[in-house]
């Protein structure tokens, strides 16, 4: 079969979403030439700042989607949440890339779930409950669990851990919104990503394996190991966990017909067993390291893949560890940016978001060292820099 014609410098990249994530797109794609236009559903949006055009609309409206896709050569996108209507008009007008099957299973927990259950991966036990009715017919796990609603949630949005009786009423209310995904409550030795892309023409780049610490259900750190005989954290079974989740990730990717970047999320049990969590068909957080660690960055990788392009190297040249910067730290005012990049090996982004509150991503610190730890305490350090708590 004959592929289709790659999308060179010079065209124009659309992008549905105008957060963070499309923000480093465009950025990475301007430098090689691409104009980008930004679709979004508010305006002056972090993608928008930085995008030669941008168009607000809602992700839910079919025509504005479709228009916007008439006037660039490739759609793409920076997070999944985008109705299958709009998604099938763009691609009347331009190609749409990951592509209708990565979208349709990863944006709803319940088709993620049945599909990884359905394709042999290992994950969490899980029930699904589609209204309040289902909560007495469906034999419900023991406690603890989690239920998570079934689409839209991120970020421990969506999500209620169920410790006890008391905690049955959250569940209850959150059950009321629409189906949700009950699962098992899972003994966690450790939280691992692998990001990876898979290009037009079928070949496919992973990044290492990536440790991720989670704070309120938000991600925290992420800690890459440019060494493969260096886990990033000790007590883990590294080099089988490494063979497992990079076979696991190739295998998604391929199923899931995925043109461009996605970010398999894993589970380490106290077990040692590896579950398959989540699967994002786009740059990941955990995966922004890579604009510092790696030969190509994930967004770079992304307008390869989605343009039609070579993919390139994957390989770390640097152990490195990013740290997410969220709305408190603007509390006791601006944070000192000064003082946190005064330390070696320590880079900034902001996304250019107004209204700090707490919870919300407005930037991330990455830093580079000899050895993960290292990577892993500059980053960490920096962060703590940028507060005034302890300001004389």
């Amino acid at each position: 079969m004959t592929q289709p014609a790659p999308v060179l410098p010079g065209s124009t990249i659309g992008v549905l979403g105008g957060g963070q994530l499309g923000r480093m797109l465009a950025l990475s794609a301007r430098r090689a030439g691409y104009r980008v236009h930004v679709l979004s559903d508010v305006a002056g949006s972090s993608g928008a700042q930085v995008a030669d055009h941008t168009v607000v609309a809602s992700y839910d409206d079919a025509a504005a989607v479709a228009a916007f896709a008439a006037q660039v050569d490739v759609v793409t996108l920076e997070f999944e949440n985008i109705s299958s209507p709009a998604l099938a008009a763009a691609a009347h007008n331009a190609p749409v890339r990951p592509g209708v099957l990565a979208l349709h299973v990863s944006q709803n927990r319940q088709r993620e779930k049945e599909f990884l259950e359905a394709n042999g991966f290992q994950h969490a036990p899980f029930v699904t409950l589609q209204g309040p009715a289902d909560e007495r017919a469906v034999a419900m796990p023991a406690f603890p669990f989690v239920a998570k609603s079934a689409g839209f949630g991120y970020d421990g949005k969506g999500q209620v851990v169920a410790r006890g009786p008391e905690d049955l009423a959250r569940v209850a209310a959150l059950l009321e919104s629409g189906p949700i995904v009950v699962e098992e409550f899972v003994e966690l030795a450790a939280e691992l990503s692998v990001v990876g892309a898979r290009s037009l023409a079928g070949a496919v780049a992973l990044y290492q394996p990536l440790l991720n610490r989670h704070v309120g259900g938000i991600l925290d750190t992420t800690v890459l190991s440019a060494a493969p005989n260096e886990p990033p954290m000790e007590g883990l079974a590294w080099p089988r966990l490494t063979a497992e989740a990079l076979a696991a990730t190739a295998e998604l990717l391929e199923l899931l017909e995925v043109v461009g970047v996605a970010c398999v999320e894993f589970f380490v049990t106290t077990a040692g067993a590896l579950l398959v969590n989540e699967i994002a068909p786009r740059p990941h957080n955990s995966g922004h390291l890579t604009i510092e660690a790696c030969l190509t960055s994930q967004f770079e990788q992304q307008w390869r893949a989605v343009c039609g392009l070579p993919l390139g190297s994957t390989r770390a040249h640097s152990s490195a560890a990013m740290t997410n910067l969220l709305g408190e730290l603007w509390l006791g005012g601006e944070p000192r940016w000064e003082k946190a990049l005064a330390r070696p090996g320590a880079s900034l982004h902001l996304y250019g978001k107004q209204g700090p509150r707490p919870g919300r991503k407005m930037g991330h610190i990455t830093a580079v060292g000899p050895t993960a730890a290292a990577a892993e305490r500059t980053a960490l350090a920096a962060r703590a820099d940028l507060d005034h708590s302890d300001a004389v």
